[in-house]
């Protein structure tokens, strides 16, 4: 018999590729380009995007702005509707007299001084016949002058009120210098425009006034008020209309 003897099988190197086997397939692309599903799919769950919190942001959003476009129409309407019922009117102010009391100037070494009182009567008039006024506390400060200059007749304060629908009310205001000083040439001028009635009279008030409907009152809104600018004969046969300011000091 014939000896045979086993040839031991021979190990494949590392890398080594059979020429006849198929095309092997390409390796697998850079985690980089892989799918995006992937990547997030290993992503954990606090980094992934929150659609639901959007959502209730944007809806959140959208309410509101159709709220504030409807509050901002039915203040139009509720404001069209007020106009259009009460019909507002502004109070009316005229100045109704003025006297000087116990007007004297007297030459003193210092120079020359003042005493008087000066009394002056405002008229108000509310022409609303459903509105009602509320006027607050009001400072009051009246004065003389020859045209050029003013001399001041002192400061006062006069206390609020009310005032109802289609009401005229007189206001009397009363103010008191004594011995106040004055330039002894504007003293001489004062004089002689006292004599002959043509010292220029002004009364300046700042105040409040409020608005009441349906007993309901409406806050208060600053004004400012100027009287006069006349002379005291002109007074006896007219009364002026006071100039009305609002919103300015």
């Amino acid at each position: 018999m014939a000896d045979y003897h086993m040839q031991p099988v021979l190990q494949k190197p590392p890398g080594y590729r059979d020429p006849n086997n198929a095309t092997p397939p390409p390796p697998p692309p850079p985690v980089s380009q892989q799918p995006m599903r992937k990547a997030s799919a290993a992503m954990p769950s606090s980094f992934r995007p929150k659609r639901k919190r959007r959502s209730c942001c944007r809806f959140c959003c959208c309410c509101v702005c159709i709220s504030l476009v409807l509050f901002i129409f039915l203040l139009l309407v509720g404001t069209a509707v007020f106009y259009l019922w009460f019909d507002p009117k502004l109070p009316t102010f005229s100045l109704a007299s003025f006297r000087l009391d116990g007007f004297k100037l007297a030459d003193d070494p210092d120079g020359a001084s003042l005493s008087a009182t000066a009394v002056a009567r405002v008229e108000m008039k509310n022409p609303n016949s459903k509105l009602v006024f509320y006027y607050g506390n009001t400072d009051v400060e009246m004065s003389v002058g020859t045209g050029n200059d003013e001399t001041g007749m002192g400061a006062t304060t006069v206390n609020g009120f009310r005032q109802g629908p289609k009401n005229s009310t007189s206001v009397k205001v009363e103010t008191t210098v004594k011995n106040q000083l004055v330039e002894r040439a504007l003293a001489k001028r004062l004089a002689t425009k006292f004599q002959s009635k043509d010292l220029v009279i002004n009364v300046v008030a700042k105040t409040k006034v409020g608005l009441g409907v349906a007993g309901v009152k409406i806050g208060m809104l600053a004004v400012n008020l100027r009287c006069g600018g006349v002379s005291l004969n002109k007074l006896d046969t007219d009364s002026p209309k006071c100039i009305l300011n609002t919103l300015k000091w």
